[in-house]
Parts: C-alpha cells; structure tokens; sequence
C-alpha cells in the first residue's frame, strides 16, 4: 500500500468463508514472502471488510491460510485504529474481563456475549516487513484478540460455554448462509 492511499481502494471483495468451512478451525500458517500477492492479500481484505461492515478480517476468512488481519476500528473512546499486521503475536492480554455482545462476519447477523480483556499488545510486521506493535483497549481490544483468534484456528463461539453456546448453536442451525454441518 502507498502512503496516504485509502485501504482496500485497488482490492477486489472476496468471499467470506462461513462456519462450517474447515478453514476457519486450523492455525494459519506464517507469511513467509513480504511481496507484491501479500500486498495484494491485504488490499482484498480491506476491500472485502468494508464491504461486508465489519471492523475486523483474517485472511483464513477469505480461504487464505495465513497470519495476516486487518482492522479499522474504534476504541471506547471512539478513536480510530486503522491497519494490518502480518504474522501477528498476541504479547499481552490483561486487565479487566468484559463480557460484551461480538460478531463475526463468518457468522453473519449473529452475536453473543463473549469475554475479552479490556487491554491487549500485538506485535508483528507491515506488508512491506517493517515491525510493528499495536495497543488496543477496550472495543479494539476485542477485535484484536477476536483476529488473533481466528489466526489460531478459532471463533468466539469457541469461546462460548453452556447456555450461551447452545443459543448461538441452535441460532447457526437456523441461519440462512448455513453451509453443511457445524460442529457443537
């Protein structure tokens, strides 16, 4: 991405792997080459994010097995982070535990109450290699702990226990964009 260009701008909106997709249930696997596909990725990812109102994407959501997500989201205080880190780490994820109401734009229309550290840390590089390190509190905490899940092979409903994950179940098997077999 060039300097002061609008994310997603030359990408083109990809499909969104649902639950149910075995993708979305493996670790993704390192970047391994910074180049010209990964730039690519990352402008697809923004495109199809914007597309589809979310805050949030992780490339295993388009079918691409990777460490690599993006964001553009606020804070509680309502500031803006905008951006992308490529094979990402989770270093910090503490503070207080909020449960609060989470989507996912591979369940879509559908949310539950998850919990989530009000503070987390990743590091991690740029499409062009360069580290970077990102701090999120509050809701941007959440949506960066919600994508480095997904990177792990993950999705909040994973997160839900009893009653909760019965609900959000019972909600999947009745969606319109369900897609074979969900597993419980």
């Amino acid at each position: 991405m060039r300097h002061g260009s609008i994310p997603g701008a030359r990408g083109r909106v990809r499909p969104l792997t649902l639950l149910g997709d075995p993708i979305l249930h493996q670790p993704c696997e390192d970047v391994t080459a910074f180049g010209p596909e990964l730039a690519t990725l990352v402008e697809d990812l923004f495109a199809t994010m914007y597309a589809s109102q979310g805050v949030g994407l992780a490339a295993n959501q388009v079918g691409e097995p990777l460490r690599v997500f993006v964001y553009d989201c606020p804070d509680d205080e309502d500031v803006r982070h905008l951006g992308h880190v490529v094979n990402p780490r989770l270093t910090e994820a503490d503070g207080v535990v909020i449960r609060g109401p989470e989507g996912c734009l591979s369940l879509p229309g559908l949310e539950a109450g998850t919990e989530r550290y009000d503070h987390a840390v990743v590091e991690g590089f740029t499409v062009t290699g360069d580290p970077v390190t990102v701090h999120g509190t509050g809701f941007f905490a959440q949506c960066l702990q919600h994508e480095m899940d997904h990177l792990a092979g993950r999705v909040y409903a994973d997160r839900l226990k009893g009653w909760r994950h019965r609900k959000l179940m019972r909600q999947v098997g009745r969606a319109s964009w369900r897609r074979g077999s969900v597993p419980t």
